[in-house]
C-alpha cells in the first residue's frame, strides 16, 4: 500500500473518531434520525447536479445508500440519542473491520488469513467484554443497535467493492441522495411532525455546524476516500486502519464532552483495538516467530 493511501487512511479515521463527537453534540439539540437526514440531505445537495452519476449498476448505488445512509447512521444516530457513549460507540462500530472481512470471504471469495481470525475472535471477546454489563437495563438496546450499524457499515463496504473502480466522488454524492427521505420518514413517524417542525425551525448555529461537519469532511470526503482505497486494495488491507478512530473518538469524547469510560468497558475496547491491532500487525508477528 502506497504511503499516500496510507497517510489518507490515517486522515480519514481521525475525521471519522471525532464525528462520534459531533453526532452526539447534534443529537442533544436535534432528533437523531433528523439529525442523519439532514447529513446526507447536504451530502448529495447541491453536489447531484455538478458530479456525474458513476458507471455502474444503479442497484449498487442505491444499495450502499441504503446500508451506510439508512441502516448505519439511522442505527448509529439513533443509539446515541438512546444514550450511547460516543467513546464506548466509537470503539463498537470497529467490529466493521470483522463484519467486512467475513462479507467479503461470502460473498466475493476474499479468504481470512489466520491472523485475521485471531483477531476477529480477540475482537468478539472485547464486544462480549462490553455488551455484559450492558445486557441488563436501557444499556442493551444501544449497545445492540450499535453492533448492527457496524455490520451495516461492514455491508456498504461490500457493495462499494463490488462497485469497482468507478467515480467514487459521484458514488458518495448519489448514494447519498437515497437516504434522506427514509431517515425523515422514520423521523416523523418515531418523533411526530410537530417535533421535527419545531427542530428544524429552531435550528441553531452549532447544528448547523454540526451537519455541515457531518455532511462534507465525514461524508463526501471521507468515505470518498475510503470507498476509493477498497476498490484499489483487499478489504482487509484498508478496513483494520480503523482501529485509530476510537483513538480520535475517545480522545475527542474525554476533552469535548467529559465522558470516561468504565473499567470493564475500558477493557473491553483495549481488547477490540488488540484484535485489530493484530490484524494489521499479525503477518509480521507470525512471520518472526517462525524464524
Amino acid at each position: 500500500m502506497p504511503l499516500s493511501h496510507i497517510l489518507a487512511a490515517l486522515l480519514v479515521t481521525a475525521i471519522w473518531g471525532l464525528s462520534f463527537v459531533v453526532i452526539k453534540l447534534g443529537v442533544g439539540t436535534m432528533p437523531p434520525l433528523l439529525l442523519a437526514a439532514l447529513r446526507f440531505l447536504f451530502a448529495a445537495l447541491p453536489a447531484v447536479f455538478f458530479v456525474r452519476l458513476p458507471k455502474t449498476d444503479w442497484r449498487r448505488v442505491v444499495a450502499y445508500g441504503f446500508f451506510l445512509g439508512v441502516a448505519q447512521f439511522g442505527l448509529l444516530f439513533a443509539a446515541l440519542g438512546l444514550g450511547m457513549p460516543a467513546s464506548l460507540a466509537s470503539v463498537v462500530m470497529q467490529a466493521q473491520v470483522f463484519f467486512t472481512i467475513l462479507f467479503a470471504a461470502l460473498v466475493m471469495g476474499e479468504r481470512p488469513g489466520p491472523h485475521q481470525v485471531i483477531g476477529g475472535l480477540v475482537a468478539s471477546f472485547g464486544l462480549i467484554l462490553i455488551a455484559w454489563p450492558r445486557m441488563t437495563g436501557g444499556g442493551a438496546v444501544p449497545f445492540l443497535m450499535t453492533v448492527l450499524a457496524a455490520a451495516s457499515w461492514g455491508v456498504a463496504n461490500i457493495v462499494s467493492k463490488k462497485a469497482g473502480r468507478v467515480d467514487m466522488l459521484g458514488f458518495i454524492v448519489w448514494s447519498s441522495l437515497v437516504a434522506p427521505l427514509p431517515l425523515l420518514g422514520l423521523s416523523l413517524w418515531l418523533d411526530g411532525p410537530g417535533t421535527v417542525w419545531t427542530a428544524l425551525t429552531q435550528i441553531d448555529r452549532n447544528t448547523l455546524l454540526a451537519v455541515a461537519y457531518l455532511a462534507y469532511p465525514t461524508t463526501i470526503f471521507a468515505f470518498g476516500i475510503w470507498a476509493y482505497l477498497l476498490s484499489r486494495h483487499p478489504a482487509a488491507t484498508v478496513t483494520p486502519f480503523a482501529l485509530f478512530v476510537p483513538v480520535a473518538g475517545i480522545l475527542g469524547s474525554a476533552l469535548i464532552l467529559g465522558e470516561e469510560m468504565h473499567p470493564i468497558e475500558a477493557m473491553g475496547g483495549a481488547v477490540i483495538v488488540l484484535g485489530l491491532a493484530f490484524n494489521i500487525f499479525g503477518p509480521r508477528l507470525m512471520g518472526s516467530l517462525r524464524r
